[in-house]
């Protein structure tokens, strides 16, 4: 299904879902979203484009193998459930810092352990579905 509208569409869907994958990642601790939502999207909007334009130039863009973020996100995920160790607290105690940043908010730990959560969808995802794609 390669299209010339589908094919236009998808190039200017993939940063779009992209932009909002991390808007869905950010409002993840007060609203419906998060990590793993987020990353669900993220990986849509690859998948599309590589229905759209074909494997090869999807994985062009990138540039690396997705089964690469798996690791550092589970780094991010398990550094931010460790971090209360070092002030004392039990494992996966919130931290937060006390001043909110203009246009995130109030930053802590559960946004990193979000971000892990994210690369390891994005990862998870990906990999199963570009393999899936080259044995068709």
């Amino acid at each position: 299904m390669k299209t010339i509208i589908f094919q236009t569409a998808s190039n200017y869907l993939l940063p779009l879902l992209l932009l909002f994958s991390v808007f869905i990642l950010l409002r993840g601790h007060y609203l419906p979203g998060g990590g793993f939502v987020g990353g669900l999207i993220a990986s849509i909007a690859f998948v599309i484009h590589s229905f759209a334009n074909g494997l090869e130039k999807t994985r062009s863009i990138i540039k690396f193998h997705p089964g690469f973020l798996m690791p550092v996100g589970l780094v991010f995920a398990i550094g931010a459930g460790a971090a209360p160790w070092f002030v004392g607290q039990p494992f996966m105690t919130g931290l937060w810092f006390e001043d909110p940043i203009p246009v995130i908010g109030m930053v802590g730990s559960a946004l990193f352990f979000d971000t892990g959560v994210f690369l390891v969808v994005i990862g998870v995802s990906l990999t199963i579905i570009f393999t899936i794609s080259e044995t068709l």
